[in-house]
C-alpha cells in the first residue's frame, strides 16, 4: 500500500509516517518506481507507536517499546520498569501543574481586574511583588 493508504490506516498523517521511516521506526519497503510499499506490518508498527505516544511516551521510548514488542523472549518486567518509570514522570508533572495552577490562581485572586494601574501578576512576573 501507498503512504496515503499507510495514513489512512494508520490515522496518523503522511508527514509523520515520514518522519518515522526517517528515523528508522518503520522501514517500508521501496519499488520499482521509488515510492514507499507497506504492508500490515509496517501499518501495526505505525499504529502502535501513536497509541505509545498518545500515552506520552517519547520517540526514543516509542523505539524501545517497539523492539521489546517484537522480542517474544522479552520479559514483561522490563516492559513494566519502563511503563512505571513513564508514570512516576506523569506525576511529577502533574504536581509541577497543580503547583503553577496555585500559585496563578491566587495571583488571579488577587487582582482586582478593574481600571487602576495595580496588577499583582504583572508585578509577580516582573519580580517587583509587594506583597
Amino acid at each position: 500500500m501507498n503512504i496515503g493508504d499507510a495514513a489512512a490506516a494508520s490515522g496518523l498523517p503522511a508527514k509523520t509516517i515520514r518522519y518515522y521511516e526517517e528515523i528508522g521506526l518503520v522501514r517500508p519497503a521501496r519499488g520499482e518506481n521509488g515510492y514507499r510499499d507497506f504492508v500490515e506490518s509496517d501499518v501495526h508498527k505505525l499504529v502502535f507507536v501513536a497509541r505509545a505516544r498518545s500515552l506520552g511516551f517519547t520517540v526514543v521510548e516509542c523505539r524501545h517499546l517497539l523492539s521489546l514488542y517484537e522480542d517474544r523472549e522479552r520479559a514483561s518486567a522490563d516492559v513494566k520498569a519502563m511503563a512505571r518509570e513513564h508514570l512516576a514522570r506523569i506525576d511529577r508533572k502533574i504536581a509541577d501543574l497543580a503547583e503553577l495552577r496555585s500559585t496563578l490562581g491566587d495571583l488571579v485572586e488577587r487582582c482586582h481586574g478593574d481600571d487602576r494601574p495595580h496588577c499583582p501578576i504583572l508585578e509577580s512576573l516582573s519580580g517587583s511583588e509587594t506583597g
